[in-house]
């Protein structure tokens, strides 16, 4: 399966699920920035439930800008507050302090770019779990993507993405039951290196 599919910052389980199955992978880099979407944003599971985590990004002049040309509002010290917020839901996780070491250098890198940040949080992921990280990008945008590609740009809205996966052991699922679909950075942090033969296992 040869998949088109964007980069967004530490990405749902069902981005991981399709990359994992996947022969290939396109990264669509030339689509244009839209607000409520995964571009810039990630779910965890917090002591108080479901937990949204949310890069503030430089809106540009024109009512369109290319999500390439996103850049990240400095203004607000949000690298603490995600690497606390992280902190607190998993600390206690099986793996948080094994792959804590790995995750950390992002949260102190000052990235201008929204979609430069999204890469390296994809190539942290990838290392942690093993995975080859072979890709390519897109020269430009078409709506209608080309023969032999499996389009799984949908994913990036979370309202699009109704996939339901397999429980796994979560921290706080005896107060708030199994969320599904978090960000993958959850599946690692319970799961582990066991992580990548849980995302192959599951179907979109």
């Amino acid at each position: 399966m040869n998949i088109l599919i964007h980069p967004t910052y530490f990405p749902s389980i069902s981005h991981f699920v399709a990359i994992a199955k996947s022969d290939t992978v396109t990264f669509e880099v030339e689509d244009n920035f839209q607000k409520q979407t995964n571009r810039n944003r990630m779910y965890i599971y917090s002591p108080n439930g479901l937990q949204l985590l949310n890069i503030p990004v430089k809106h540009g002049s024109r009512p369109q800008q290319k999500f390439k040309d996103t850049r990240i509002e400095q203004a607000f010290d949000w690298r603490k507050q995600h690497f606390k917020s992280l902190e607190a839901a998993y600390r206690t996780s099986p793996f948080f302090e094994y792959f804590e070491d790995d995750i950390r250098p992002l949260f102190e890198k000052k990235h201008e770019f929204m979609m430069d940040l999204n890469f390296q949080a994809m190539e942290i992921v990838t290392s942690c779990l093993g995975m080859d990280f072979n890709y390519d990008k897109t020269a430009e945008y078409f709506h209608d993507v080309q023969e032999g590609l499996e389009d799984y740009r949908y994913l990036v809205n979370g309202k699009k993405d109704t996939a339901q996966f397999e429980p796994y052991t979560q921290v706080f699922e005896e107060k708030h039951n199994f969320l599904n679909n978090l960000s993958i950075l959850d599946l690692l942090f319970n799961e582990g290196r066991y992580a990548m033969e849980y995302l192959k296992k599951q179907e979109l």
